[in-house]
């Protein structure tokens, strides 16, 4: 719709200008006029402020004169009003496109919201939407709102303010990711938010080591150093180059490509009997294997063994090729975690 009334805008903007360019030729040459004294003739006529001419007319200036006006009035009316009526359809659409979107974040529940669209955001975001894991983003940039609000959920807004955070649906959600750039907004953000839900899963971004501390004393839950995280993969890649670049290759893009999964004993229930790892036979089944188990109070062992037995809400984690990944996933009809 947006693009009908565009065209139809270009089409009311020649039609004017053509009708200028008209009444300035036809003064230069039927009344002959000088270049000046045309447009000052055509601009007076087609606004219709009533001056005086510039000299009298003669009958085949006259004539002109009414052409021009009869027409100048049809298309300045014409132009005037797809200008009005595009104006009011956008802010309509706009209207429409706002209320669509809070009507979806109301029926959003255990979603993520992420907190600032920058360079981590995004990142964030590419990756929850590999997993089709529901997200809303906090910004108040609004070019960036205005750039990728056909493909992401915002609140425009500062993502401190309880208001906000309350319009991106902060009770029913599950994940907090505080994206900002800068350490003390970030702060004031789970700050926030851990007063707002006490059982929220905050994840922090942090630039400096002595805001880590802060960040875990406001209520998050994992701080991560981008910058840190960058350096050290970089000396890796020196003092181990095989194996970083063999983590590397455990590709995590998305859901149906992923070479890692973390899979909760409960989804096992129902099909096998899951009283040791031994037991659940991923191997033959699958292909994958058990490379981690996480018990229920979150203590992580690297390389179970085979006997260790297995408690409700503690997960296991499968290492595989995608396609095992995703023979796992359909023989136990997994959800994305």
């Amino acid at each position: 719709m947006i693009k009908l009334f565009r065209s139809k805008i270009y089409l009311s903007l020649f039609l004017m200008v053509s009708v200028l360019l008209f009444g300035i030729l036809g003064y230069r040459y039927v009344s002959d006029y000088s270049w000046i004294d045309a447009f000052y003739m055509t601009i007076i006529t087609i606004t219709t402020v009533g001056f005086s001419e510039v000299r009298p007319m003669d009958i085949e200036g006259k004539i002109f004169t009414v052409i021009l006006i009869v027409s100048s009035v049809f298309i300045f009316a014409f132009g005037l009003s797809v200008i009005t009526e595009y104006i009011l359809s956008r802010n309509s659409l706009q209207i429409l496109k706002k209320k669509k979107v809070r009507n979806t974040i109301k029926s959003l529940k255990d979603h993520v919201l992420v907190c600032g669209f920058g360079r981590n955001g995004m990142q964030a975001g590419e990756r929850l939407k590999a997993y089709n894991r529901p997200f809303v983003v906090i910004e108040r940039n609004k070019e960036i709102i205005e750039k990728y609000e056909d493909e992401v959920l915002f609140v425009e807004g500062d993502a401190n303010e309880d208001e906000v955070l309350n319009q991106a649906g902060i009770e029913r959600a599950q994940y907090l990711i505080a994206a900002l750039p800068d350490d003390a907004a970030n702060l004031f953000v789970v700050l926030t938010a851990r007063q707002l839900n006490k059982d929220l899963f905050i994840i922090s971004r942090a630039s400096q080591v002595a805001s880590q501390k802060k960040l875990t004393l406001a209520g998050a839950n994992k701080v991560i150093m981008p910058d840190k995280i960058g350096g050290d993969h970089m000396a890796s890649l020196v003092v181990m180059p095989d194996l970083i670049t063999f983590m590397d290759k455990l590709s995590m893009e998305g859901r149906h490509t992923t070479n890692l999964e973390e899979v909760a004993i409960e989804d096992f229930a129902d099909q096998v009997d899951c009283n040791s790892l031994r037991d659940l036979d991923l191997r033959r089944k699958t292909g994958c294997t058990i490379i981690g188990y996480i018990d229920p109070d979150g203590k992580y062992i690297i390389n179970p063994e085979a006997d260790m037995q297995l408690q409700p809400k503690s997960k296991v984690i499968v290492l595989g090729r995608p396609e095992q990944i995703q023979k796992l996933n359909e023989m136990f009809h997994i959800e994305a975690s």
